[in-house]
């Protein structure tokens, strides 16, 4: 299942409050490709598939967007991963990978990405990102945070962690 937005779109309400889960290669719980002012997902968002992201910004912007919690099962799955600028970004129960580096298709590109909690591309950025509950990774190498754009204020409450844990699907 695929999540996308639309230009302008106030993605409040009517989401499930239920666990939405994907699977397969490169599956994603939610991509924006469009404008969103208001995005709020109640439930956990949970992915499993190599190259799989929770939540990714590819092109377009969000000005809030507040999501429980996400999980993401595989090599090269990233939880959340942030390409374009955005606003408010906060996640009440963290961001948690269990994977190792692996193929992905990145702008219909197959790439090498690892499983990154929370990846910060060179030209996205946002004003604030909160995380309650903590980044974390399972997997060889494996680091919680990738920061190469700008994060006006970011705050982690439940820490960082990269724990080195013998991962495979």
């Amino acid at each position: 299942m695929i999540w996308r937005s639309t230009t302008g779109a106030s993605l409040t309400g009517g989401w499930p409050k239920k666990k939405v889960t994907t699977s397969g290669a490169s599956g994603i719980g939610f991509v924006n490709f469009g404008s969103i002012r208001d995005l709020r997902i109640e439930a956990p968002i949970e992915t499993f598939g190599q190259g799989a992201r929770g939540f990714n910004v590819y092109s377009g912007t969000v000005e809030r967007a507040e999501f429980d919690r996400i999980v993401t099962h595989a090599d090269g799955a990233v939880g959340v991963q942030i390409s374009q600028p955005i606003g408010t970004m906060i996640v009440r129960r963290g961001i948690e990978t269990f994977g190792g580096e692996g193929r992905s298709l990145v702008k219909g590109v197959v790439q090498n990405l690892s499983a990154i909690a929370l990846s910060i591309k060179p030209a996205g950025s946002a004003q604030l990102i909160e995380i309650g509950g903590g980044l974390k990774t399972h997997g060889k190498n494996v680091f919680p945070l990738e920061q190469h754009g700008a994060v006006q204020r970011l705050g982690v409450d439940g820490g960082c962690g990269a724990h080195d844990d013998h991962w495979s699907m």
